[in-house]
């Protein structure tokens, strides 16, 4: 083995445990770290990094084992640059450490043990290859203790029993060096003759052998769910309830210890490879109230006799149980608008919108979670949330963005209001929750997370004539009068007023007792103590809270037809298989972010044999969503602008994203195009192949929401003139602005025996002072959320920029969407 490597290797062609070395060493660095690499880098000219890859880098920090070095030796290798390009910038750099992860080692793993999933009774099998300049010599563990008499390169279990389940990994030595392997997780499923099939081998792919069974439980009852799958690697799992992920449900077994009468459903598993996806079968799952019924006379009847009692009637189980309260279905719409035409862009209400829409799906709401609306689209989102609103329903209206409020009725702004707006140009809660009223809905809850400032210069004084009924209830962000903010900064957390809601928003207590807790919590953040105060108003008359269970009416065909409704919007394209005539084949599928914002990803299925290089992307897509070229066909979703499924998504494909999903008025029909490049040609010229694919209209794209707004508009109850003045300029000055500087720090995990995971240590402190401190990249990104219309003297900032957006909000690592990068600024409206 040389001494010496090989000056002229590049980058991307380094072996992935020096590569970790190396990262891993640059990531725990401060003043000798990636970003000061980054700026030597960035001076040179040969291997050019700007200040937009910067950012790009910064954000994996957010991730659960996102490494900013990582995504900088990428950009770099992909850009040229050569081991002795990198050499020479650690040498500039100083850091002597990182140079020597550059360095030979006197021992190379060169096979690493894969994870695998197998039945029991099969024959296991573990490999790790190793050289050395000495004899390499090998002993495998399970978990941290010896496997006995395993001394060679392959571990082998024959035959494997469940018990031999767990982490398995290799340590190496030759001579005085050593190394430990990969951790390779084994599954071992006991299929017994009840399912019914039987597999005698293990080939590598994706196998169902574990299919779940269906539910009838009674409330209090433990539900149980399994399924399995084989192969290798190991397959991933996620749970899904009535067509949605669960949250921390993305295990073989999924248990619910206490059932409640709302964990009713059909439940299935999406089970993940890195190539491969299936689905388990849907199976019932019934939850009934526990009922005492009194008898005249003794009578014997089986469990099921019990469920035959009401004869299928709600009326029966309702007076089984006086005091416990229902509702007929649940239903929110979530709006979130942030890239206002002619007002400060906003950041947080896009991670707001996603991390409350996963919270109230887990309580068996169905959401319609929409981005960026103009004023004829709020007004249509509006009319079709109204439409799945019947008697006994609770409803509940979620909006961040940018608001007001004169004599008492709030005032939501779209994106395309004009500067000065006024209330002709906006949305009238208090004209919505009328409507509501209309439909004798069991609940009302509206959770405005935007300004109260009065508009001076709006002088209409809308006559809304409200019924006086129970059961309302507002939870305003702020005080009447006062700002609401967002925490801005390259962390694009969420605002106060849901980062503390969504810590108690599945509390199974009345809805303002909820919202009592929540502010509460925000008038212990120092932040926003004496700025911001979380106001309740309510005419809430009975217990009712958001964790009721769902009682269907009786009226079976407006159920199916709300129902129906509902669907439309969130109905996915199936993912599809396209084969081209060189012999490639590729997948094409589909996620959703939110109601109108759609995620495609393309991966290459089959390449043939004779083409050295292949690559498929999508293009040519409709003008009415305004996609830009550079941010498509990116190969991580987080640089096409996919932060929040981006650990969802498969890997190893090319994603774009498709947004304003409501502004398609035809068909999506989009090419897919193949380039392929083959051995047998000398000038290595590409060869393209097409083919144009219509996946219909995707999710909202199927309600029309861009057409002119409707004749039962909300516009009709609150009938307002257009007012000729100008709307005033809130503009905080200088001392009124608060600065909160949080850092994270990586720990480090040096016992390399243990699977766990690396996490961030969040520190927080406080710092006053407008830019005061900081040496952060970010210091000054911060922008203001839901702030009055301003003219061009008002001071105010334009667009954040073009990452000026949330990152990864997955059920894993909710607590990282409130870690903030190296500084956070917190600014009024």
């Amino acid at each position: 083995m040389s001494d010496s490597l090989d000056r002229s290797t590049k980058i991307s062609l380094l072996k992935e445990p020096v590569v970790k070395r190396l990262c891993g060493v640059l990531d725990k660095s401060s003043k000798k770290g990636w970003r000061k690499l980054g700026e030597i880098v960035g001076n040179d000219r040969r291997v050019k990094v700007s200040s937009d890859d910067m950012e790009i880098c910064s954000l994996k920090v957010l991730e659960l084992e996102g490494s900013p070095s990582h995504m900088l030796l990428r950009l770099m290798g992909d850009r040229g640059c050569t081991t002795g390009h990198l050499m020479d910038y650690l040498q500039t750099l100083g850091n002597s450490e990182a140079l020597q992860c550059l360095k030979p080692s006197a021992l190379q793993i060169l096979i690493q043990p894969q994870s695998v999933a197998l039945i029991s009774g099969h024959n296991l099998r573990l490999s790790c290859h190793a050289v050395g300049k000495s004899p390499v010599q090998y002993q495998w563990f399970k978990s941290k203790e010896e496997v006995p008499n395993s001394f060679s390169p392959d571990l082998v279990i024959s035959p494997v029993h469940v018990k031999d389940a767990g982490f398995y990994i290799c340590r190496v030595n030759s001579g005085d060096a050593f190394e430990f392997s990969q951790w390779a997780q084994v599954d071992v499923l006991n299929v017994g003759i009840s399912h019914g099939q039987s597999y005698h081998s293990l080939d590598g792919r994706l196998k169902l052998v574990i299919q779940p069974q269906s539910q009838r439980l009674h409330v209090g009852e433990t539900l149980q769910l399994e399924c399995g799958a084989v192969g290798r690697p190991i397959p991933r799992y996620q749970w899904h309830r009535n067509g949605v992920p669960m949250l921390n449900a993305a295990k073989r077994k999924f248990m619910i210890p206490h059932t409640m009468q709302d964990h009713h459903g059909r439940y299935r598993c999406e089970i993940i490879s890195s190539t491969e996806r299936m689905w388990t079968n849907e199976v019932d799952v019934i939850i009934a109230p526990r009922i005492s019924v009194q008898f005249s006379g003794a009578m014997e009847c089986t469990e099921d006799d019990i469920y035959t009692i009401g004869g299928g009637s709600s009326e029966f189980f309702l007076n089984s149980i006086p005091d416990q309260l229902y509702a007929t279905d649940k239903v929110a719409l979530l709006i979130g608008n942030l890239s206002y035409q002619n007002h400060p862009q906003l950041k947080a209400p896009m991670v707001d919108v996603y991390d409350l829409t996963n919270l109230l799906r887990q309580l068996n709401f169905k959401v319609v979670s929409l981005l960026d609306l103009t004023e004829s689209e709020m007004r249509n989102a509006v009319d079709e949330f109204l439409l799945l609103l019947h008697k006994g329903v609770y409803g509940l209206l979620y909006y961040a963005g940018h608001g007001y409020e004169n004599y008492g009725n709030s005032f939501m702004v779209p994106v395309d209001a004009p500067n000065p707006y006024r209330s002709a140009n906006c949305l009238c809660v208090q004209s919505i929750l009328r409507l509501m009223q209309e439909k004798e809905t069991g609940l009302n809850v509206f959770l405005l997370d935007m300004c109260r400032k009065r508009n001076i210069h709006d002088d209409s004084t809308p006559n809304i004539v409200l019924r006086v009924t129970a059961n309302i209830v507002f939870g305003y962000a702020t005080c009447q009068d006062a700002e609401a903010f967002e925490l801005s900064s390259s962390g694009f957390t969420n605002g106060v007023f849901v980062k503390f809601l969504k810590k108690r928003l599945l509390d199974n207590e009345k809805i303002t007792v909820v919202l009592d807790r929540v502010a509460e919590d925000m008038g212990q953040f120092d932040a926003t103590k004496g700025k911001q105060a979380l106001e309740i108003r309510s005419s809430l008359s009975d217990r009712r809270a958001l964790t009721d269970p769902i009682l269907p009416s009786d009226s079976a065909d407006l159920a199916r037809t709300q129902s129906r409704q509902w669907t439309k919007a969130h109905e996915l394209p199936e993912s599809m298989s396209l084969d081209f005539d060189c012999g490639a084949q590729i997948k094409l599928g589909f996620a959703a972010e939110f109601s109108n914002v759609l995620v495609i990803y393309t991966h290459i299925v089959k390449k043939p044999e004779d083409m050295s290089v292949c690559q498929a992307h999508v293009t040519d897509f409709s003008q009415e969503l305004d996609v830009d070229p550079k941010e498509m066909n990116r190969e991580t979703p987080e640089e096409t602008g996919i932060y929040l499924l981006s650990s969802s998504l498969p890997q190893h494909c090319l994603y774009t994203r498709l947004s304003s999903l409501q502004k398609l008025r035809e068909e999506l029909v989009f090419t897919v195009c193949l380039q392929g490049t083959f051995l047998a040609m000398d000038d290595d010229h590409p060869v393209h192949w097409t083919k144009s694919v219509n996946i219909g209209k995707p999710l909202i794209a199927r309600l029309d929401l861009h057409r002119a707004m409707r004749r039962n508009s909300c516009l009709q109850t609150c009938q307002m003139p257009h007012s000729p003045s100008h709307s005033p300029c809130h503009s905080p000055g200088p001392e009124h602005r608060l600065h909160i500087h949080q850092g994270s720090h990586q720990l480090q995990d040096h016992n390399r025996l243990s699977p766990q995971h690396h996490y961030l240590d969040i520190c927080e402190h406080l710092q006053g002072a407008v830019g005061g401190g900081g040496n952060s990249f970010y210091d000054n990104l911060g922008q203001c959320r839901y702030e009055p219309p301003c003219d061009s003297t008002g001071g105010l900032s334009s667009s954040p920029g073009r990452f000026s957006i949330p990152i990864e909000a997955t059920e894993d690592i909710l607590e990282l969407q409130t870690v903030f990068i190296n500084s956070l600024q917190l600014q009024p409206q």
